[in-house]
């Protein structure tokens, strides 16, 4: 198997969460629950990160197999819950996400970017 779009594919999983982290790091909770325009960008971001997620669920099996450390099903509930229930997302749990999940999201890319850029 050709591991040589896995690279492109952890980065930009890193950027989306990075963004959906970003968009509410100086927002409180109940601004985010206000913010329509807000919680859907949020969601946006975090719906692009577990699309990454569940490509690498489908094409690089080996890849989601040798680092269990990331939840790659979860990823992939919400993938699906944001793009097929959109008018039923709980933007609870969408701050909660990108509040509390997502900086040890960005932690474990970290390790595993620059693992794969070592050549190890």
């Amino acid at each position: 198997m050709n591991f040589d779009r896995i690279p492109h594919l952890l980065q930009r999983m890193y950027q989306a969460a990075s963004e959906a982290h970003s968009m509410i790091e100086k927002v409180d909770k109940e601004a985010f629950r206000q913010d329509m325009v807000l919680q859907r960008a949020v969601g946006m971001s975090l719906l692009m990160a577990s699309e990454i997620a569940t490509q690498l669920l489908t094409h690089y099996p080996e890849f989601t197999a040798e680092h269990p450390e990331f939840p790659w099903e979860a990823m992939r509930g919400m993938r699906n819950r944001i793009a097929n229930e959109y008018f039923d997302i709980d933007p609870e749990r969408v701050w909660e996400a990108a509040r509390n999940d997502v900086p040890d999201l960005l932690a474990r890319l970290d390790l595993v970017r620059h693992w794969r850029a070592e050549g190890e």
